[in-house]
């Protein structure tokens, strides 16, 4: 069976970390089977749904790497829902409700008040339809039997559909809920997994039915975890923060996607740099049930790890001007986003302010004097020290500390050997004179 995937968010607002996680798993799954991953885009909603997001929901995924195969829009499909619709209205799967919101919350308190499940119940067949009110359309959910599936995750699963209120699908004024036009979608695309968060099992057990009424193969179903921030709560920022948050901070995609890839797993959390990497260890086997705990703390420490392990090719055409081979080699070991790079191009190839205490600076200007003297070289801060130690006696801290302060401004950073032949011998000398 060739595999196919799809990631469906609704154009309603920017991807966030935990919808990032799901079409990563799902970009995953489908690469490392050799299958294709859709993106379907959920814009029934006319009222909530915008190009612009739609838009930026395909920049996000280009951004991260997660390209789709194909690219669909619910909006443009409506008159496949529309045909499966009359087809299952036809077989008396689909039927009309004439309720209002507030009959029906009376109806579901009156029923909790006596201790029994609120669960929609059924007008008896031929009763008279509500003057003057339109319907809306629900889904009648087959009872004679459980709902059964094996889930790649959570392992087997069953449910009662007694328990559970036929879903509406099709609201009065004729738009679309969720429920059914996805579907109708998975049968038509061909989808044959579907990777997604444990909190829509309900929703999974209901659509099965579907899938067996239109006559359709079911899916494969994995339904993962949900993340929680670090501190063991369900976290708001982690249903904003994403790509925005992600490039304002300068990190790498693979740094999320590295973590978000193996939290919850039995995997180990590393700097992974390809996702091609990444799908060659992946696997459903791998999950947990419990929780995955999210913390943008582990994504900058993966990032770090990712950026020590650059050659300079792989981050030349995002480093500033001037930032070139040699640059890199000295700063990337020290750096831990990218864009400090910039902040260390004055020290290595402009000017900077520098100072030094009162007790440092006649050592300072000996420094100077003896770095006039010597060869300019690979080795000239392993002279220059050599010799000063020599002269002043001098070690240590009290040694290395001032002449880094004077050279670079700065009280740590790269090896000094690296950066003193960057930096030249005449900006050196001017700043120690200084």
């Amino acid at each position: 069976m060739s595999v196919t995937t799809r990631f469906a968010p609704s154009p309603t607002g920017r991807l966030h970390v935990g919808n990032i996680r799901t079409a990563l798993h799902n970009f995953l799954f489908a690469r490392a089977t050799g299958g294709r991953f859709l993106l379907r885009l959920d814009d029934t909603d006319a009222a909530r749904s915008t190009a612009d997001y739609a838009r930026l929901i395909g920049e996000d995924l280009d951004w991260l790497g997660l390209a789709p195969d194909a690219r669909v829009r619910q909006s443009d499909r409506f008159d496949v829902y529309e045909t499966a619709f009359e087809r299952l209205r036809a077989a008396g799967r689909i039927y009309a409700c004439y309720e209002t919101p507030e009959e029906l919350d009376l109806r579901r308190k009156v029923l909790l008040g006596r201790g029994l499940p609120p669960v929609y119940e059924r007008r008896p067949d031929g009763a008279p339809v509500p003057e003057g009110r339109s319907p809306h359309w629900r889904f009648r959910l087959d009872h004679d039997a459980p709902i059964e599936w094996d889930d790649a995750i959570r392992g087997h699963q069953k449910f009662d559909p007694g328990l559970i209120s036929d879903p509406v699908v099709r609201r009065e004024d004729g738009s679309w809920l969720y429920m059914l036009p996805s579907v109708i979608d998975d049968i038509d695309l061909g989808v044959t997994h579907i990777v997604r968060g444990e909190d829509h099992v309900t929703n999974s057990a209901i659509q099965m039915q579907m899938f067996d009424a239109l006559g359709a193969a079911r899916p494969q179903l994995a339904h993962e975890a949900l993340l929680v921030a670090a501190e063991g709560k369900l976290s708001k920022r982690l249903g904003s923060a994403g790509v925005e948050e992600m490039q304002a901070r300068g990190l790498e995609p693979m740094a999320l996607l590295s973590l978000l890839a193996r939290i919850g797993t039995s995997q180990p959390v590393e700097p992974v740099a390809s996702l091609d990497a990444l799908a060659e260890g992946f696997s459903f086997d791998h999950f947990g049930r419990a929780p995955a705990r999210f913390d943008w703390g582990e994504v900058e420490q993966l990032n770090a790890k990712l950026l020590h392990a650059m050659d300079h090719h792989e981050v030349a055409d995002r480093l500033p001007e001037g930032a070139d081979e040699a640059v890199w080699n000295a700063l990337r070991g020290n750096v831990a986003h990218l864009g400090e790079v910039a902040d260390w191009l004055p020290v290595l190839r402009g000017e900077i302010e520098v100072g030094a205490n009162e007790e440092d600076r006649e050592f300072l200007a000996r420094a100077a004097e003896t770095a006039e003297g010597i060869e300019w070289d690979g080795d000239a801060w392993k002279t220059l020290t050599d010799e000063l130690k020599a002269e002043t006696g001098r070690k240590g801290r009290a040694l290395f500390h001032p002449l880094r302060r004077a050279l670079t401004g700065r009280d740590s950073g790269p090896e000094m050997a690296v950066l003193l032949p960057l930096i030249g011998k005449d900006r050196a000398l001017k700043r120690l004179r200084a």
